[in-house]
């Protein structure tokens, strides 16, 4: 499987209402070091619909500004639909970030 494919399975793992880094996810694929790559990877995303490239994060918890699929303001609207708070612009993090749990279940579902 290519990586970008792996980056793809994995961002379908993240459970409605939560989002993860681009670092989780680039550690998910075996290199934390690969978080630009996950975002170049999400920006050329086939089918929204398929992977909800939505919602991946920058480590702040803060939306791409410049959201592939529709405008700046679509990545925060769809999360808000999930019910995903934000708090001074960026995702409530402490709330609805991927736990450890959930981060141990997707590595496991990708193996």
């Amino acid at each position: 499987m290519e990586l970008a494919e792996k980056i793809y399975a994995a961002v379908r793992l993240i459970p409605r209402g939560k989002v993860a880094t681009y670092s989780q996810i680039a550690a998910l694929v075996g290199n934390r070091n690969l978080r630009r790559y996950v975002g170049n990877a999400l920006h050329k995303n086939p089918s929204n619909s398929v992977t909800p490239c939505h919602r991946v994060v920058n480590a702040k918890g803060f939306c791409s500004g410049s959201f592939a699929f529709g405008g700046p303001d679509i990545q925060q609207e769809k999360l808000e639909a999930e019910g995903v708070l934000f708090v001074d612009g960026h995702v409530d993090m402490e709330r609805f970030e991927i736990t450890p749990d959930d981060f141990e279940m997707m590595r496991a579902s990708l193996v």
